[in-house]
């Protein structure tokens, strides 16, 4: 059984989604569209922009989210998934290319999440954190220790788990962290507490989009970040998507979720086309693992 995975964040390359642009006429109809939906030129930023027009919240999540979907409708017929994930902004993507949203609905819900993360972002200085080499039971129960919000916030694959929080609470869990052994405990370029609860006041903009949003029956299961578990319920669906922006990524717990279930081949979906892949090697080195 194979199963297709959205990446998220920090997926995004110079000159992403040019040669699909310039080699395919539903590529370039779907680009378009996503300008005209957009209301400005993400095609400009996306093919001639630098890597730090690139990282703009406004532009990073659609770009990231239009890339995937503009492949995985390429694909047609040949993409025939027995399940779907998408790694945190991924889901959206995911949700797509399973027919649980439009593609315009899908967009437009990726647009007002980076508005709205981009705005709990700039109300309390926050960030994230990288940690290397300890049991994800360990980091949390260090983060629980400490008296600022920081939270696990990104279970990425076995031994690769991401805080999120306060400056001062991230901070404190780092140099906790090294001292408890971590192999590496390493404060990311980010500008928020994604997947926190600093994240609430997103969450609650974004609640009444969602729920505006007219969600349809998946082609195949869906595993959700919140839960890491299938559905194909668009009540749960939905349910699990307006929880996800404060509930931690459970990547690792997806995937072995997904090789329990019967899925025996992964291939990524967009973005550089290696990210998830590594970490799906990491969970079990003997699944193959391609990019579309």
């Amino acid at each position: 059984m194979k199963a297709y995975v959205f990446p998220g964040q920090a997926s995004q390359f110079e000159g992403m989604g040019k040669d699909l642009y310039e080699s395919s006429d539903l590529a370039k109809e779907l680009f378009e569209q996503a300008n005209d939906i957009l209301g400005f030129r993400i095609t400009d930023v996306m093919f001639e922009g630098s890597a730090e027009d690139l990282k703009q919240t406004r532009v990073t999540q659609p770009a990231v989210f239009l890339h995937s979907i503009v492949k995985a409708k390429m694909a047609g017929d040949e993409m025939d998934p027995g399940a779907v994930a998408g790694h945190s902004l991924g889901e959206f993507s995911a949700l797509v290319a399973a027919g649980a949203l439009s593609f315009e609905e899908g967009l437009k819900l990726v647009q007002g999440r980076a508005q709205a993360m981009q705005k709990a972002c700039e109300m309390q200085e926050s960030t994230m954190a990288a940690i290397i080499g300890m049991e994800d039971e360990v980091v949390e129960q260090i983060c629980e220790g400490i008296d600022e919000i920081v939270v696990a916030a990104n279970y990425n694959c076995p031994g690769q788990l991401v805080i999120s929080g306060s400056v001062e609470g991230v901070n404190q869990a780092v140099e906790a962290l090294k001292e408890a052994g971590a192999r590496r405990a390493l404060v990311l370029p980010v500008g928020g507490a994604f997947h926190s609860p600093l994240m609430q006041p997103a969450q609650d903009e974004l609640q009444a989009a969602i729920e505006a949003a007219a969600f349809q029956q998946p082609v195949c299961p869906i595993y959700q970040n919140a839960t890491a578990t299938a559905t194909t319920d668009p009540e749960v669906i939905q349910k699990n998507l307006i929880a996800q922006l404060t509930a931690p990524v459970r990547w690792t717990q997806t995937m072995k979720n997904m090789i329990a279930d019967g899925v025996t081949e992964f291939i990524e979906v967009g973005g550089n086309g290696k990210t998830l892949q590594g970490f799906v090697k990491k969970v079990d080195r003997q699944f193959p693992t391609s990019a579309l």
